[in-house]
């Protein structure tokens, strides 16, 4: 049975759901291996990801570890593990160990460096035609939510800010998921009051702003 929302007023009637999904949101997220971890299908891979995480964040934010002596002090305590297995596996008589040869070709580096260039290529240029002037609710949405991650930025460190966003990865797909009518229907509630309020600063404010006239260009 569909769970049942309190409805503040007949405008709820006109309340369109945004979201007219044609792909599961496994297949949105990739339906791999990371698909499987961020909507926890298994538990205990979800689980060890989410404690390495914190483990990581722990160490920096909170114990104040540099990156330099952590990887140093691995790579120590791994030299040590290893030395002792090679000397002790004669006197045992077992296989001293082997580290397996990690191959990566160039190939997938270069698919890599050519998806990233794209990406921040894309990106500057959707900021460029923000930062024109072209479309005044974007600018102004953008400069909102540059407003927003300043204040978020200066209030936590960095390291922080990451585990919060990791957190908002691993956690977010899988409660959509479980909860995705009830989030559904408070996006399209949301959605259709953030248009009503834009209207209004529209017609009451940005509509009275003086604009020079617009140049043609000659061809």
């Amino acid at each position: 049975m569909p769970p049942h929302f309190p409805r503040d007023s007949d405008s709820d009637h006109n309340v369109r759901m945004p979201f007219h999904r044609q792909k599961s949101i496994y297949k949105l997220l990739g339906g791999g291996k990371v698909a499987d971890i961020l909507l926890w299908k298994n538990r205990n891979l979800s689980a060890g990801v989410l404690a390495g995480a914190t483990l990581i964040w722990f160490l920096f934010d909170v114990v104040e570890y540099n990156i330099l002596p952590l990887l140093c002090q691995i790579a120590i305590f791994a030299m040590l593990v290893i030395f002792i297995w090679s000397n002790a596996a004669p006197l045992l008589d077992r296989a001293p160990p082997r580290i397996p040869e990690v191959i990566i070709s160039e190939h997938v580096f270069r698919e890599m460096a050519m998806t990233v260039r794209y990406k921040l290529a894309y990106t500057l240029s959707v900021l460029y035609d923000i930062a024109c002037g072209k479309d005044l609710k974007s600018f102004l949405l953008v400069v909102g939510c540059l407003l927003i991650l300043s204040e978020i930025g200066s209030s936590c460190s960095f390291t922080s800010l990451l585990y919060i966003g990791f957190l908002c990865a691993h956690t977010m797909p899988m409660l959509y998921q479980r909860y995705k009518t009830e989030v559904d229907h408070l996006v399209a509630r949301g959605s259709e009051d953030i248009k009503k309020f834009y209207r209004k600063v529209d017609s009451n404010l940005l509509n009275k702003i003086p604009r020079g006239p617009v140049k043609t260009k000659v061809k």
